[in-house]
């Protein structure tokens, strides 16, 4: 089964940024579509970014213009390239993979990292 692990989190100041890499333990397939998604304390986790094989991407409207994703398919990893960060991105960072086999949808997960906005 696929692992995915994620790096890059930690403690910055508002206005300052993070660079979170997820890293695939095995090749993704070319139909796969990679994302960032966030849980804040005593809130649902939400979808922070995806980007598909074609590189198409979409933002949560909270991030937009301040956070950027990317993928590098050779090195089987996804990145979210941070910027102006607020308190209010104070979560866990979750890594997702979405694959279908078969054509049934699958969700893979990667074990999450913190990110803490404070002064």
């Amino acid at each position: 089964q696929v692992q995915l692990a994620e790096s890059g989190g930690g403690l910055v100041q508002p206005g300052g940024s993070l660079r979170l890499s997820c890293a695939a333990s095995e090749k993704t397939f070319s139909g796969d579509a990679m994302g960032w998604y966030r849980q804040a304390p005593e809130k649902e986790r939400e979808l922070v970014a995806l980007i598909t094989s074609g590189d198409s991407t979409t933002y949560a409207d909270s991030v937009k213009g301040r956070f950027t994703i990317s993928r590098d398919n050779a090195k089987n990893t996804v990145y979210l390239q941070m910027n102006s960060l607020k308190p209010g991105d104070t979560a866990v960072y979750y890594c997702n993979l979405k694959r279908r086999i078969f054509g049934k949808p699958r969700d893979y997960w990667g074990p999450g990292t913190q990110v803490t906005v404070s002064s």
